[in-house]
């Protein structure tokens, strides 16, 4: 069973339709990309799967559970782009505080050396870097240990060395049987991370596969080439969707 799936979703804001009939699944220990422009439908789907919307029509889950129950919250954590926490906490404080929301959280020792966040423990959240802010956030998402992990732009604006360090942390997520729901704009990030990556464009799935198979379907030699490829099929120029 995968442990979160959309099956023919569509979801309607008045006359704006996001997601049109989509399917979308992730199974357990894989990292799935989702990659589209801006306005193309990944938050909305992002929202449902979080259980923060529900569809208009289609079926969604997560561990079998409706997005919203207790039980599916339980199981996944959530590393946001727009994220707040307050600033004169220290990192160790914040992990205890997060931990402290769930049944059976990881261990704080763990927690915070497998965000490498050891010799900051101790310092103010307001404190920070940008890339060791996301550190945090990103302990904060896996304290509760979960199964499931949904990363929404996990390292827009950081410095190289920030983000390859993060996608360590992220590797070891998924190497400890950790599922990943990831959206990012840096197409090199999702051809590094993704088992599989599905693009969507205009509320529909335009293409999934590895990103050996969307790469050898566009007959590019890297996910940005495919991705601009496959935009253009749909009648998309390249200027717009890489704002």
């Amino acid at each position: 069973m995968p442990v979160a799936e959309l099956r023919g979703v569509t979801k309607r804001y008045g006359q704006v339709e996001a997601l049109r009939g989509i399917d979308l699944s992730i199974e357990p220990g894989e990292l799935v990309a989702l990659l589209g422009p801006n306005g193309a439908g990944k938050t909305t789907a992002v929202r449902i799967l979080l259980g923060l919307t529900p569809p208009t029509s289609g079926e969604a889950t997560v561990f079998g559970h409706d997005p919203a129950s207790h039980r599916a919250k339980l199981r996944r954590g959530a590393l946001l782009q727009v994220a707040k926490v307050p600033e004169t906490l220290t990192v160790r404080e914040h992990i205890e505080l997060f931990s402290s929301y769930y049944e059976k959280p990881l261990p704080i020792a763990f927690t915070i050396a497998a965000a490498g966040l050891e010799p900051i423990q101790n310092r103010l959240f307001g404190a920070l870097s940008g890339g060791q802010r996301q550190r945090v956030l990103f302990a904060l998402a896996i304290c509760g240990n979960p199964d499931l992990l949904f990363l929404d732009e996990p390292t827009v604006g950081l410095d190289v060395e920030s983000r390859r360090a993060l996608w360590v942390r992220i590797r070891e997520f998924v190497g400890r049987g950790g599922s990943v729901l990831l959206t990012t704009h840096y197409l090199e990030e999702a051809d590094a991370l993704a088992h599989r990556a599905a693009v969507i464009d205009r509320g529909r799935i335009a293409a999934e596969g590895t990103p050996a198979e969307i790469k050898a379907r566009t007959r590019t030699s890297g996910l940005e080439d495919a991705f601009l490829a496959i935009m253009r099929e749909n009648g998309n120029a390249p200027e717009e969707v890489l704002q």
